[in-house]
């Protein structure tokens, strides 16, 4: 690949992951290190692209909110799990929805459906639902937090424990043998009063969370019912999920 398309290639997937380690530019380009250095020095002196270290990116993507970044991060692979459980919720349900990326492709998938009732700790959940199709939405209160927009703490979780809905529904920060994973105590535990207070018990995750370590407990896999991601996990971790006795689907 001549220098000046892989010019071209390098601000593709910046477009779509506003920054990338340049080990990852060079795997997925197929070069090496030394030459992706290369690629990367005209881009940054016209001003193209910012250096980091070890990294790369859009200027435009350091001004993104946190939550607008993830947003854009395995959007696809999101996409494909908001679908398919999506199909799985009918008019009229009711559902519990925590704040994520994935839910919030959730929601989006959900606009088709009518006189839904949501209960959600996520604004940018409530805002997309809310007023539209003859739904019902409940936002948990408290404070927002800015890289969110979503709420936690006690007064959202005893908020939430008033309703017993149709669906829970969790995201995950990582997924392991022993289940799902949050890096923050406050997050996982709001996550924990969703799923008690669902029927059906579900956490959506991409892929890229089965290597990533988390650092608080949330469930294991005999707490949920159902665990809806859009790739094959590692097979320790599918067994866990068999043993369990959870429902895995992979989104196609």
């Amino acid at each position: 690949m001549l220098a000046s398309k892989r010019h071209g290639e390098i601000l593709k997937l910046l477009e779509i992951d506003g920054s990338m380690a340049v080990s990852d530019l060079a795997e997925r380009l197929g070069v090496s290190l030394e030459t992706i250095r290369r690629d990367i020095k005209p881009l940054a002196e016209s001003g193209a692209v910012l250096r980091m270290h070890g990294a790369v990116a859009l200027p435009s993507a350091l001004g993104e909110a946190p939550f607008e970044k993830r947003m854009r991060e395995m959007s696809a692979a999101k996409k494909k799990i908001a679908e398919s459980v999506a199909r799985t919720i009918a008019d009229g349900e009711s559902l519990m929805l925590d704040t994520g990326t994935t839910t919030s492709f959730l929601a989006r998938e959900l606009l088709g459906h009518r006189r839904l009732t949501v209960i959600t700790n996520s604004s940018d959940i409530a805002r997309v639902l809310a007023s539209v199709n003859g739904n019902r939405v409940y936002m948990a209160g408290g404070e927002i937090r800015p890289d969110s927009g979503a709420v936690f703490g006690l007064s959202a979780s005893e908020f939430i424990t008033r309703f017993s809905v149709d669906h829970a529904i969790i995201s995950a920060g990582a997924v392991d043998p022993t289940g799902i994973l949050d890096y923050a105590l406050d997050e996982a535990e709001f996550a924990r009063t969703v799923l008690s207070r669902g029927r059906r018990k579900l956490a959506v995750t991409d892929s890229s969370k089965f290597t990533r370590a988390g650092l608080v407990h949330v469930c294991g896999f005999a707490d949920l019912t159902d665990i809806v991601t859009e790739a094959a996990p590692p097979v320790n971790i599918a067994d866990a999920i068999r043993a369990a006795d959870a429902r895995l689907t992979v989104a196609s």
